[in-house]
Protein backbone atom coordinates (compact mmCIF):
# COMPACT_ATOMS: atom_id res chain seq x y z
CA UNK A 1 0.00 0.00 0.00
CA UNK A 2 0.99 3.63 -0.37
CA UNK A 3 1.24 6.12 2.46
CA UNK A 4 -1.73 8.42 1.77
CA UNK A 5 -1.09 10.42 4.94
CA UNK A 6 1.84 12.26 3.36
CA UNK A 7 1.38 16.00 2.71
CA UNK A 8 0.00 16.77 -0.73
CA UNK A 9 3.27 18.27 -1.95
CA UNK A 10 5.15 15.16 -0.87
CA UNK A 11 2.80 12.89 -2.77
CA UNK A 12 3.64 14.70 -6.03
CA UNK A 13 7.38 14.28 -5.50
CA UNK A 14 7.71 11.14 -3.39
CA UNK A 15 6.26 7.65 -3.64
CA UNK A 16 6.44 5.88 -0.29
CA UNK A 17 5.38 2.27 0.06
CA UNK A 18 4.38 0.81 3.41
CA UNK A 19 5.93 -1.66 4.12
CA UNK A 20 8.94 -0.80 1.95
CA UNK A 21 8.78 -2.49 -1.43
CA UNK A 22 11.74 -4.79 -0.78
CA UNK A 23 9.98 -6.13 2.33
CA UNK A 24 6.82 -6.69 0.34
CA UNK A 25 8.80 -8.75 -2.19
CA UNK A 26 10.28 -10.91 0.55
CA UNK A 27 6.86 -11.33 2.16
CA UNK A 28 5.41 -12.37 -1.20
CA UNK A 29 7.93 -15.23 -1.35
CA UNK A 30 7.34 -16.18 2.26
CA UNK A 31 3.58 -16.34 1.64
CA UNK A 32 4.18 -18.67 -1.32
CA UNK A 33 6.36 -20.89 0.86
CA UNK A 34 3.67 -21.02 3.55
CA UNK A 35 1.07 -21.92 0.92
CA UNK A 36 2.97 -24.53 -1.11
CA UNK A 37 5.43 -25.79 1.54
CA UNK A 38 8.49 -26.46 -0.65
CA UNK A 39 11.27 -28.45 1.03
CA UNK A 40 14.13 -27.14 -1.11
CA UNK A 41 14.41 -23.45 -1.97
CA UNK A 42 17.14 -21.58 -3.86
CA UNK A 43 17.49 -17.81 -4.10
CA UNK A 44 19.42 -16.64 -7.15
CA UNK A 45 21.00 -13.24 -6.65
CA UNK A 46 20.70 -13.64 -2.89
CA UNK A 47 22.87 -10.56 -2.15
CA UNK A 48 22.97 -9.99 1.63
CA UNK A 49 20.98 -13.19 2.33
CA UNK A 50 18.01 -11.39 3.92
CA UNK A 51 15.43 -13.53 2.12
CA UNK A 52 17.27 -16.72 3.04
CA UNK A 53 17.39 -15.57 6.67
CA UNK A 54 13.61 -15.07 6.63
CA UNK A 55 12.97 -18.43 5.01
CA UNK A 56 15.11 -20.42 7.43
CA UNK A 57 12.31 -20.03 9.99
CA UNK A 58 9.77 -21.74 7.71
CA UNK A 59 9.40 -25.22 9.16
CA UNK A 60 8.69 -26.90 5.82
CA UNK A 61 12.08 -26.02 4.34
CA UNK A 62 14.91 -28.52 4.72
CA UNK A 63 17.38 -27.14 2.16
CA UNK A 64 18.19 -23.48 1.47
CA UNK A 65 20.69 -22.34 -1.13
CA UNK A 66 21.84 -18.92 -2.22
CA UNK A 67 23.77 -17.90 -5.30
CA UNK A 68 25.34 -14.53 -6.10
CA UNK A 69 28.12 -13.19 -8.30
CA UNK A 70 29.26 -10.83 -5.52
CA UNK A 71 31.02 -12.97 -2.95
CA UNK A 72 31.87 -10.05 -0.66
CA UNK A 73 28.22 -9.01 -0.39
CA UNK A 74 27.15 -12.50 0.68
CA UNK A 75 29.93 -12.74 3.25
CA UNK A 76 28.97 -9.49 4.98
CA UNK A 77 25.90 -10.97 6.65
CA UNK A 78 26.06 -14.70 6.01
CA UNK A 79 26.73 -15.26 9.74
CA UNK A 80 22.99 -14.71 10.25
CA UNK A 81 22.41 -18.07 8.59
CA UNK A 82 24.43 -19.98 11.20
CA UNK A 83 22.70 -21.97 13.97
CA UNK A 84 22.24 -20.17 17.28
CA UNK A 85 22.97 -21.70 20.71
CA UNK A 86 19.22 -22.22 21.15
CA UNK A 87 19.19 -24.42 18.05
CA UNK A 88 21.56 -26.82 19.83
CA UNK A 89 19.69 -26.66 23.15
CA UNK A 90 16.36 -27.41 21.46
CA UNK A 91 17.01 -29.10 18.10
CA UNK A 92 14.21 -28.95 15.58
CA UNK A 93 12.37 -32.02 14.37
CA UNK A 94 13.25 -31.08 10.79
CA UNK A 95 16.67 -31.09 9.18
CA UNK A 96 17.98 -27.86 7.68
CA UNK A 97 21.06 -27.23 5.55
CA UNK A 98 21.92 -23.73 4.32
CA UNK A 99 24.53 -23.27 1.59
CA UNK A 100 25.84 -20.20 -0.21
CA UNK A 101 27.50 -20.38 -3.62
CA UNK A 102 29.57 -17.84 -5.52
CA UNK A 103 28.88 -17.94 -9.24
CA UNK A 104 26.85 -16.74 -12.19
CA UNK A 105 23.27 -17.67 -13.07
CA UNK A 106 24.53 -18.10 -16.64
CA UNK A 107 26.43 -21.24 -15.60
CA UNK A 108 25.07 -24.69 -14.81
CA UNK A 109 26.04 -26.48 -11.62
CA UNK A 110 24.54 -29.77 -10.38
CA UNK A 111 24.31 -28.37 -6.83
CA UNK A 112 21.24 -26.46 -8.03
CA UNK A 113 19.29 -29.53 -9.13
CA UNK A 114 16.26 -30.90 -7.34
CA UNK A 115 14.80 -27.69 -5.92
CA UNK A 116 11.09 -27.15 -5.44
CA UNK A 117 11.23 -23.35 -5.61
CA UNK A 118 13.75 -20.99 -7.19
CA UNK A 119 13.43 -17.24 -6.57
CA UNK A 120 14.96 -14.47 -8.66
CA UNK A 121 14.10 -11.22 -6.89
CA UNK A 122 15.17 -8.12 -8.84
CA UNK A 123 17.88 -10.16 -10.58
CA UNK A 124 17.37 -10.34 -14.32
CA UNK A 125 17.74 -6.56 -14.87
CA UNK A 126 21.35 -6.90 -13.64
CA UNK A 127 22.21 -9.43 -16.38
CA UNK A 128 24.07 -8.53 -19.53
CA UNK A 129 22.70 -9.63 -22.90
CA UNK A 130 24.80 -12.81 -23.02
CA UNK A 131 23.83 -13.83 -19.47
CA UNK A 132 20.16 -13.05 -20.04
CA UNK A 133 20.18 -15.24 -23.15
CA UNK A 134 21.50 -18.21 -21.15
CA UNK A 135 19.29 -17.59 -18.10
CA UNK A 136 16.11 -19.44 -19.27
CA UNK A 137 18.04 -22.57 -20.24
CA UNK A 138 19.91 -22.62 -16.90
CA UNK A 139 16.88 -21.98 -14.68
CA UNK A 140 13.96 -23.57 -16.56
CA UNK A 141 15.82 -26.14 -18.63
CA UNK A 142 18.62 -27.32 -16.34
CA UNK A 143 17.51 -26.54 -12.78
CA UNK A 144 13.86 -27.22 -13.72
CA UNK A 145 12.33 -26.54 -10.28
CA UNK A 146 8.63 -27.05 -9.66
CA UNK A 147 8.16 -23.28 -9.29
CA UNK A 148 10.13 -20.17 -10.28
CA UNK A 149 9.38 -16.63 -9.12
CA UNK A 150 10.92 -13.71 -11.01
CA UNK A 151 10.45 -10.07 -10.07
CA UNK A 152 11.78 -7.08 -11.99
CA UNK A 153 11.10 -3.33 -12.15
CA UNK A 154 8.20 -2.13 -14.27
CA UNK A 155 9.64 0.72 -16.36
CA UNK A 156 6.15 2.21 -16.88
CA UNK A 157 6.19 3.20 -13.21
CA UNK A 158 9.51 5.08 -13.47
CA UNK A 159 8.08 8.52 -14.37
CA UNK A 160 6.39 8.50 -10.95
CA UNK A 161 9.72 8.01 -9.16
CA UNK A 162 11.64 11.23 -8.48
CA UNK A 163 15.20 11.31 -9.73
CA UNK A 164 14.81 8.34 -12.08
CA UNK A 165 15.79 9.31 -15.59
CA UNK A 166 16.69 6.04 -17.29
CA UNK A 167 17.00 3.13 -14.84
CA UNK A 168 16.38 2.83 -11.10
CA UNK A 169 19.87 1.56 -10.34
CA UNK A 170 23.21 2.25 -11.98
CA UNK A 171 23.91 -1.49 -12.39
CA UNK A 172 20.67 -2.20 -14.26
CA UNK A 173 21.33 -3.25 -17.83
CA UNK A 174 17.68 -2.81 -18.85
CA UNK A 175 14.22 -2.29 -17.40
CA UNK A 176 11.18 -3.71 -19.14
CA UNK A 177 7.63 -2.50 -19.39
CA UNK A 178 4.85 -4.99 -18.75
CA UNK A 179 4.51 -6.05 -22.39
CA UNK A 180 8.24 -6.75 -22.72
CA UNK A 181 8.45 -8.77 -19.51
CA UNK A 182 5.34 -10.76 -20.27
CA UNK A 183 6.50 -11.52 -23.80
CA UNK A 184 9.86 -12.79 -22.51
CA UNK A 185 8.22 -14.79 -19.71
CA UNK A 186 5.62 -16.42 -21.95
CA UNK A 187 8.30 -17.38 -24.46
CA UNK A 188 10.42 -19.02 -21.73
CA UNK A 189 7.45 -20.79 -20.16
CA UNK A 190 6.28 -22.15 -23.51
CA UNK A 191 9.75 -23.38 -24.44
CA UNK A 192 10.31 -25.23 -21.15
CA UNK A 193 6.78 -26.48 -20.37
CA UNK A 194 5.82 -24.04 -17.62
CA UNK A 195 2.72 -22.01 -17.00
CA UNK A 196 3.12 -18.39 -15.91
CA UNK A 197 0.88 -15.95 -14.07
CA UNK A 198 1.60 -12.26 -13.64
CA UNK A 199 1.09 -10.06 -10.64
CA UNK A 200 2.98 -7.28 -8.91
CA UNK A 201 3.66 -5.16 -5.86
CA UNK A 202 3.62 -1.43 -5.27
CA UNK A 203 0.26 0.04 -6.22
CA UNK A 204 0.46 3.35 -8.12
CA UNK A 205 -1.12 6.49 -6.65
CA UNK A 206 -4.71 7.40 -7.51
CA UNK A 207 -5.01 8.63 -11.06
CA UNK A 208 -1.99 6.66 -12.28
CA UNK A 209 -3.42 3.16 -12.17
CA UNK A 210 -2.71 2.62 -15.89
CA UNK A 211 1.06 2.29 -15.27
CA UNK A 212 0.64 -0.93 -13.29
CA UNK A 213 2.62 -2.14 -10.29
CA UNK A 214 6.02 -0.72 -9.40
CA UNK A 215 7.43 -4.28 -9.29
CA UNK A 216 6.16 -6.82 -11.79
CA UNK A 217 6.23 -10.51 -10.91
CA UNK A 218 5.98 -13.70 -12.89
CA UNK A 219 5.12 -16.96 -11.09
CA UNK A 220 6.12 -19.96 -13.20
CA UNK A 221 4.87 -23.47 -12.45
CA UNK A 222 6.23 -26.55 -14.20
CA UNK A 223 3.51 -28.40 -16.12
CA UNK A 224 4.86 -31.92 -15.79
CA UNK A 225 6.94 -33.87 -13.22
CA UNK A 226 10.66 -33.86 -13.96
CA UNK A 227 11.97 -36.77 -16.01
CA UNK A 228 15.44 -38.22 -15.84
CA UNK A 229 17.08 -35.36 -17.75
CA UNK A 230 18.10 -33.46 -14.60
CA UNK A 231 19.71 -36.55 -13.13
CA UNK A 232 21.57 -37.21 -16.35
CA UNK A 233 22.71 -33.60 -16.54
CA UNK A 234 24.37 -33.96 -13.17
CA UNK A 235 26.63 -36.67 -14.54
CA UNK A 236 27.83 -34.51 -17.41
CA UNK A 237 28.12 -31.11 -15.74
CA UNK A 238 31.14 -29.92 -13.85
CA UNK A 239 30.82 -27.77 -10.76
CA UNK A 240 30.90 -24.12 -11.76
CA UNK A 241 30.16 -22.54 -8.37
CA UNK A 242 32.36 -22.09 -5.33
CA UNK A 243 30.77 -22.90 -1.97
CA UNK A 244 31.49 -20.04 0.44
CA UNK A 245 29.26 -21.05 3.34
CA UNK A 246 27.51 -24.15 4.65
CA UNK A 247 25.56 -24.66 7.87
CA UNK A 248 23.94 -27.90 8.97
CA UNK A 249 21.44 -27.30 11.75
CA UNK A 250 21.09 -29.74 14.64
CA UNK A 251 18.09 -31.95 14.08
CA UNK A 252 16.22 -34.63 15.98
CA UNK A 253 16.59 -36.72 12.84
CA UNK A 254 20.22 -37.21 13.92
CA UNK A 255 20.43 -39.83 16.67
CA UNK A 256 22.92 -37.92 18.84
CA UNK A 257 20.57 -34.94 19.12
CA UNK A 258 17.53 -37.17 19.50
CA UNK A 259 19.25 -39.11 22.29
CA UNK A 260 20.15 -35.91 24.14
CA UNK A 261 16.57 -34.68 23.86
CA UNK A 262 15.08 -37.99 25.04
CA UNK A 263 17.48 -38.33 27.97
CA UNK A 264 16.71 -34.76 29.01
CA UNK A 265 12.94 -35.37 28.86
CA UNK A 266 13.25 -38.67 30.74
CA UNK A 267 15.30 -37.11 33.55
CA UNK A 268 12.95 -34.12 33.73
CA UNK A 269 9.84 -36.31 33.75
CA UNK A 270 11.31 -38.71 36.32
CA UNK A 271 12.17 -35.81 38.59
CA UNK A 272 8.59 -34.50 38.44
CA UNK A 273 7.19 -37.95 39.27
CA UNK A 274 9.66 -38.30 42.15
CA UNK A 275 8.69 -34.90 43.55
CA UNK A 276 4.99 -35.77 43.44
CA UNK A 277 5.58 -39.08 45.12
CA UNK A 278 7.66 -37.53 47.88
CA UNK A 279 5.12 -34.78 48.42
CA UNK A 280 2.32 -37.31 48.90
CA UNK A 281 4.58 -39.59 50.88
CA UNK A 282 5.43 -36.89 53.43
CA UNK A 283 1.76 -35.99 53.78
CA UNK A 284 0.83 -39.62 54.47
CA UNK A 285 3.69 -40.00 56.93
CA UNK A 286 2.26 -37.18 59.01
CA UNK A 287 -1.16 -38.84 59.04
CA UNK A 288 0.25 -42.30 59.83
CA UNK A 289 3.30 -41.40 61.87
CA UNK A 290 2.65 -44.33 64.25
CA UNK A 291 2.15 -46.87 61.48
CA UNK A 292 4.88 -46.64 58.83
CA UNK A 293 4.12 -50.21 57.75
CA UNK A 294 0.82 -49.09 56.18
CA UNK A 295 0.66 -49.53 52.46
CA UNK A 296 0.14 -46.14 50.88
CA UNK A 297 -2.02 -45.51 47.87
CA UNK A 298 -2.35 -41.87 46.91
CA UNK A 299 -4.80 -39.67 45.05
CA UNK A 300 -4.91 -37.99 42.66
CA UNK A 301 -1.73 -39.62 41.33
CA UNK A 302 -2.62 -43.20 42.23
CA UNK A 303 1.04 -44.11 42.81
CA UNK A 304 2.04 -47.23 44.74
CA UNK A 305 4.90 -46.61 47.18
CA UNK A 306 6.74 -48.81 49.63
CA UNK A 307 8.64 -47.35 52.50
CA UNK A 308 11.15 -49.97 53.61
CA UNK A 309 13.24 -48.28 56.25
CA UNK A 310 11.51 -50.66 58.63
CA UNK A 311 10.40 -53.29 56.14
CA UNK A 312 12.25 -55.62 53.79
CA UNK A 313 11.14 -56.12 50.21
CA UNK A 314 9.90 -59.58 51.14
CA UNK A 315 7.54 -58.07 53.71
CA UNK A 316 5.96 -55.60 51.30
CA UNK A 317 3.52 -56.10 48.50
CA UNK A 318 5.23 -55.79 45.13
CA UNK A 319 3.33 -54.24 42.20
CA UNK A 320 2.72 -56.46 39.20
CA UNK A 321 5.65 -56.80 36.84
CA UNK A 322 3.84 -54.90 34.09
CA UNK A 323 2.55 -52.16 36.39
CA UNK A 324 3.02 -48.55 35.29
CA UNK A 325 2.86 -47.31 38.88
CA UNK A 326 6.02 -45.79 40.37
CA UNK A 327 6.99 -46.76 43.91
CA UNK A 328 9.52 -45.95 46.61
CA UNK A 329 11.82 -48.57 48.04
CA UNK A 330 14.04 -47.19 50.79
CA UNK A 331 15.78 -44.15 49.40
CA UNK A 332 15.12 -45.03 45.74
CA UNK A 333 12.21 -44.17 43.48
CA UNK A 334 11.42 -46.76 40.81
CA UNK A 335 9.57 -45.45 37.75
CA UNK A 336 8.63 -48.17 35.23
CA UNK A 337 9.72 -47.44 31.67
CA UNK A 338 6.10 -47.91 30.62
CA UNK A 339 5.26 -44.90 32.78
CA UNK A 340 8.13 -42.91 31.27
CA UNK A 341 7.00 -43.87 27.75
CA UNK A 342 3.53 -42.53 28.53
CA UNK A 343 4.93 -39.01 28.97
CA UNK A 344 3.64 -37.25 25.81
CA UNK A 345 6.93 -35.63 24.82
CA UNK A 346 8.92 -38.84 25.36
CA UNK A 347 6.35 -40.81 23.37
CA UNK A 348 6.48 -38.27 20.55
CA UNK A 349 10.28 -38.30 20.37
CA UNK A 350 10.74 -42.09 20.55
CA UNK A 351 7.73 -43.49 18.77
CA UNK A 352 8.30 -46.98 20.12
CA UNK A 353 9.08 -48.46 23.53
CA UNK A 354 12.09 -50.25 22.05
CA UNK A 355 13.49 -46.95 20.76
CA UNK A 356 13.16 -45.44 24.24
CA UNK A 357 15.03 -48.36 25.80
CA UNK A 358 17.81 -48.08 23.25
CA UNK A 359 18.26 -44.31 23.56
CA UNK A 360 18.49 -44.15 27.35
CA UNK A 361 20.66 -47.26 27.80
CA UNK A 362 23.84 -46.20 29.56
CA UNK A 363 22.60 -42.61 29.85
CA UNK A 364 19.97 -42.95 32.59
CA UNK A 365 20.15 -44.99 35.80
CA UNK A 366 17.99 -48.12 35.42
CA UNK A 367 16.96 -50.99 37.67
CA UNK A 368 18.90 -54.26 37.41
CA UNK A 369 16.43 -55.72 34.95
CA UNK A 370 16.24 -52.46 32.97
CA UNK A 371 12.48 -52.15 33.43
CA UNK A 372 12.48 -48.96 35.48
CA UNK A 373 14.25 -45.64 35.81
CA UNK A 374 15.65 -45.24 39.31
CA UNK A 375 16.11 -41.95 41.13
CA UNK A 376 17.86 -41.67 44.49
CA UNK A 377 16.19 -39.69 47.27
CA UNK A 378 18.35 -37.49 49.46
CA UNK A 379 16.81 -36.93 52.90
CA UNK A 380 18.72 -33.77 53.63
CA UNK A 381 16.06 -32.18 55.80
CA UNK A 382 15.54 -35.30 57.83
CA UNK A 383 19.27 -35.70 58.52
CA UNK A 384 19.53 -32.08 59.64
CA UNK A 385 16.54 -32.48 62.00
CA UNK A 386 18.01 -35.66 63.51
Amino acid sequence: MMDTNLPKDDLTGTIKFIPPLYKQRYQFIKDLVIKYKPKKVADLGCADCTLLWMLKFCKCIEVLAGLDIRENVMKEKMHRLSPLPADYLQPSERSLTVTLHHGSVAHKDPCMLGFDLVTCIELIEHLGAAELEKFPEVVFGFMAPAMVVISTPNSEFNPLLPGVTLFRHSDHKFEWDRAQFQSWAIDASTRYDYTVEFTGLGTPPPGSEDVGFCTQIGVFVRKYPKNGEAVNSEKHTEHAYKTVFKAVYPSLKEEKYLQNAVVSEVIFGADIIKSRLLGDFKSECKEHSDDLETKLKFQPFKYYMRYSKNLSLAETEKPAADSMEPFIDGNTVYIPLAKIFSIPKVNQLCGTFEKLSKLIAGKVALSNDGSAVIVTIEYENEEQEN
